[in-house]
C-alpha cells in the first residue's frame, strides 16, 4: 500500500533517499505553470529532474505533433527548457535528441483541473506521459481535480510517492498511469485507489459570439456532467477524497465486438 507522505517525511528527516533517478517533467499548462514548479521541486527529493514544457498554455492539445514547421528551444536555467510546440513534441524531443540520456521515468503535470473520463482523449498532460510510454519510458499523468489549485503540494506529495516506489523497483513493467488527487491539504485524503475510467455525459454545445469586427465565431463548450461515477471510478475515487490512479494503455482495439463485424471482411 502507498504511504502517502513517506518521501516528504523522509527528506525532512534527512534519510538517505537514491538520488541518481532522471525524471524528465513535462505538462499542458507552459513551463510557467504553479503546478509544474511543485510538482518539480518535489520530484527532487527522489531524483535528478529535467523540466521541458510548451512555452503556453496547451490544454487540449491531446498527443497531436507538430509537423509543419520547426521546433525551437528556449533554456531558462541549467535544467528548464521551453519548446514551442505540444506537450506531446517537448517530451517526443526530449527522448529523443534534446537530452543526453533518456529519463527513467516521465512525470506530466500538475494539471490544473481533472482529467477523468473521456477527459483523458484530449488531455495534453495524459498525452505527454503518454508520448514517454510509448517511446518505452514509464511514465505517470498528474492532474489536481479543481481549477481552484489551493493544493498543488498535495498532489506534488502524492507524484514524489509513487516515483520513489518505481525507483524501489516496486513496479515490475513499463506502466502509463493517469493519477487524479482531490484538491485538499494531504492530511484529507482518505488514501489511494486503482481506478477504472469513468464517463461524462455528451458535451455541451459551442458557444457562438461576435468579435470586434462582427464576424461570427465559437468557443467549444464545456464538457458534459459525470455520468458514471460508480464504485471503482475514478469519478467515485475523487469523490470520495481518495486519490484516483488509473493504469491506461495505447491500445484502442474494442475487442467486445467479437465476431459481430465479420460480415464487413472479405
Amino acid at each position: 500500500m502507498l504511504e502517502l507522505g513517506a518521501v516528504a517525511d523522509a527528506h525532512d528527516k534527512k534519510t538517505n533517499i537514491p538520488s541518481d533517478m532522471k525524471i524528465l517533467v513535462s505538462n499542458d499548462d507552459g513551463f510557467f505553470a504553479p503546478g509544474l514548479k511543485a510538482l518539480a521541486d518535489s520530484l527532487t527529493k527522489v531524483g535528478e529532474v529535467t523540466v521541458v514544457a510548451p512555452n503556453k498554455d496547451c490544454s487540449g492539445a491531446s498527443n497531436s505533433l507538430t509537423l509543419d514547421r520547426p521546433l525551437v528551444v528556449n533554456r531558462h536555467d541549467k535544467d528548464t527548457y521551453s519548446v514551442n510546440g505540444t506537450p506531446a513534441d517537448c517530451v517526443h524531443l526530449a527522448i529523443t535528441g534534446l537530452l543526453s540520456e533518456a529519463p527513467d521515468i516521465v512525470v506530466s503535470g500538475i494539471n490544473n483541473g481533472a482529467n477523468m473520463g473521456e477527459d483523458t482523449i484530449y488531455s495534453g498532460t495524459v498525452a505527454a506521459a503518454m508520448e514517454g510510454f510509448m517511446l518505452g519510458v514509464p511514465a505517470l499523468a498528474v492532474s489536481l481535480t479543481s481549477r481552484q489549485g489551493a493544493h498543488f503540494k498535495t498532489a506534488a506529495t502524492v507524484a514524489a510517492d509513487i516515483v520513489a516506489e518505481f525507483e524501489l523497483g516496486k513496479f515490475d513493467e513499463k506502466f502509463l498511469l493517469n493519477i487524479n488527487v482531490p484538491d485538499v491539504d494531504m492530511g484529507q485524503l482518505n488514501g489511494t485507489q486503482i481506478t477504472r475510467l469513468g464517463a461524462r455525459h455528451k458535451a455541451h454545445g459551442v458557444v457562438e459570439s461576435k468579435n470586434p469586427r462582427g464576424q461570427t465565431v465559437y468557443w467549444i463548450g464545456a464538457a458534459g456532467e459525470v455520468k458514471d461515477r460508480s464504485d471503482g471510478t475514478d469519478f467515485g475515487s475523487i469523490s470520495n477524497n481518495c486519490v484516483s490512479i488509473t493504469p491506461l494503455q495505447v491500445d484502442l482495439t474494442d475487442t467486445s465486438v467479437g465476431t459481430r463485424y465479420e460480415f464487413l471482411s472479405r
